[in-house]
């Protein structure tokens, strides 16, 4: 394909996704914040599939949307009480979000700024040590899942990641629990 159309469909899918993201933080309806959220990752699959990358592709739309979104949106949907609720979506520490936000923000304005442009104009050589080697691609899944469960790679993170899971699901029961003088 022609590379300025695939970066029309980028920028397309892009500012798609950051639309559907931006509803997910903003909506007050927790329903339609989750069918956004799923939006919003079906827009990272579709970033995925652009990118070449069809493992990450199908992992993003099985677990992310087929598993977690439908958790997310079965929860939703069984706590009425939340679904009911009418306070205000906004809360007193919108200060230090917005600082947060402006901090990442230039974060990633500096990595960005050092290393754009990622690929060399054309007709001029690539500096030495930045190609991808010709094997590295090949049997890369399989590289990829030895990683996760090797000792010496990413098992601890990848054990880590599925603790922190577990607790913000935890901590979600706790906060949508019904309290006692709720129940009248």
């Amino acid at each position: 394909m022609d590379p300025t159309i695939d970066q029309i469909i980028f920028l397309i899918v892009s500012i798609l996704t950051l639309g559907a993201g931006f509803v997910v933080v903003t909506n007050r309806n927790l329903l339609y914040s989750a069918l956004a959220m799923m939006a919003s990752f079906l827009g990272v699959a579709a970033i995925y599939v652009l990118l070449d990358a069809g493992f990450l592709a199908a992992a993003q739309l099985l677990v992310y949307i087929g598993a977690i979104s439908i958790l997310v949106i079965f929860a939703i949907m069984m706590t009425r009480r939340l679904m009911q609720s009418t306070e205000t979506s906004f809360n007193a520490q919108w200060g230090m979000g917005i600082f947060t936000a402006l901090v990442v923000f230039g974060l990633f304005v500096a990595v960005i700024g050092n290393f754009w442009p990622l690929a060399p104009a054309a007709g001029q050589p690539l500096a030495s040590g930045t190609a991808v080697p010709d094997g590295m691609l090949q049997d890369s899944i399989a590289a990829l899942g030895r990683a996760f469960v090797s000792v010496d790679a990413f098992v601890i993170p990848f054990e880590l990641a599925s603790v922190m899971l577990l607790a913000a699901m935890v901590g979600a029961i706790l906060v949508a629990w019904p309290k006692a003088e709720d129940e009248v």
